[in-house]
């Protein structure tokens, strides 16, 4: 793998999880958000990350990534999840229905801050794997004087 493949794969992945935690943070700053202009709650959402190519399977893309064709992760979609809705009673809220039942996101707050660990932790992994990269190159260019 050359040097600008390894920046490209890195650079992607730091990209995609990026993306992630700013989903993430629209996440949990909307987890009590029970209207939206739709007049439903607001909906978890998630991302949907595919292979720069797409690849069909694992063998295809050891030899694609030996070959020096895998470019990496991009971000395919950003997508609601369809989780069913949290109800709990309340029924002095004005968003309440006649039963007093409140629907309210369907965002557990734990959820999102072990994913937001999660995406932490792969976009530092990728700056890691930059700064080596970085590294072999320097290094490659103090042999070559």
């Amino acid at each position: 793998m050359d040097f600008e493949t390894a920046l490209k794969i890195s650079g992607s992945g730091m990209s995609a999880q990026r993306t992630w935690m700013n989903v993430l943070s629209a996440n949990l700053a909307n987890a009590n958000t029970t209207k939206t202009a739709s007049g439903k709650p607001y909906e978890r959402r998630t991302v949907v990350y595919e292979s720069s190519p797409t690849v069909e399977s694992f063998d295809q893309a050891l030899n694609e990534s030996l070959e020096d064709e895998l470019q990496g992760v991009r971000v395919a979609n950003i997508v609601s999840d369809k989780r069913d809705f949290r109800q709990v009673y309340d029924p002095g809220h004005p968003d309440a229905d006649a039963n007093g039942v409140l629907q309210m996101p369907n965002i557990t707050a734990v959820e999102e801050m072990t994913n937001m660990v999660v995406a932490s932790r792969s976009y530092e992994a990728n700056l890691t794997a930059l700064n080596n990269a970085k590294m072999m190159a320097l290094k490659a260019i103090e042999i070559g004087k």
